[in-house]
């Protein structure tokens, strides 16, 4: 379009493009049309697609919404083409899981692995670090399990899906509150374990040496509170 054909009155153009009105019809029955197609493909995929979406799911409804929009809104392009398009990446990706069970290496690539992010009461800094998941966001997570301090974990996983899985350790250690730092008076109401310190940054239980400002063996902070339980 060139610039001089672009006037803020042109009602027409802003609201029917440059097709004609009657193209609006047009776009209804193909929207019903590739909807009906979407429902048949996803319902194909499976059960999975509904729930937590793997990476390669995600790319499946992403390349599936850019498929759909074309044949859906521009004149010059048809249905058919779209529709032969879906049914293309229904085989790939269905091709894609029966590799991926068939090679632990290529499930493994395509879909990612488990991480896990805590051990017996304790972070593990490199784990978070390398998988970009922050405190605040771990905490959340198992404040969200009804935990209130690390001594009660005894694994956390971040499976391949991006979700968090949570086992909870008994019978639970002093260890580092997990309560939200500016609720000071929630986290006053917990217990103070008498004589035990934490690191502050993972949990890690203090040696009596590290009391007066040793370095935490596991990540490398010197500061150290107390244990809750």
């Amino acid at each position: 379009m060139k610039k001089e054909d672009i006037h803020l009155g042109d009602i027409q153009r802003i609201l029917f493009g440059d097709t004609p009105a009657e193209f609006t019809l047009e776009v209804i029955v193909r929207t019903i049309i590739i909807y009906l197609i979407f429902l048949v493909i996803m319902r194909l995929f499976g059960k999975r697609m509904n729930g937590q979406l793997t990476i390669t799911e995600l790319s499946v409804m992403l390349t599936l919404g850019a498929i759909i929009a074309v044949p859906m809104q521009v004149p010059n392009r048809g249905l058919l083409p779209g529709a032969i398009l879906l049914v293309c990446v229904l085989y790939l990706q269905r091709g894609l899981n029966w590799w991926s069970v068939k090679r632990r290496k290529v499930e493994v690539i395509v879909q990612g692995k488990v991480i896990m992010l805590a051990k017996n009461g304790m972070l593990l800094p490199d784990q978070l670090k390398k998988e970009r998941v922050s405190h605040e966001q771990l905490f959340a997570e198992l404040r969200d399990h009804k935990i209130t301090h690390l001594g009660q974990v005894k694994r956390v996983y971040m499976e391949a899906s991006g979700t968090f899985s949570v086992y909870k350790q008994e019978p639970a250690t002093p260890s580092l509150s997990v309560l939200p730092s500016q609720d000071n008076a929630l986290k006053e109401e917990q217990e103070k374990a008498p004589n035990q310190r934490v690191c502050e940054y993972c949990g890690n239980q203090a040696r009596p040496e590290d009391h007066a400002g040793g370095r935490c063996l596991n990540c490398g902070h010197e500061e150290w509170i107390a244990a809750v339980c």
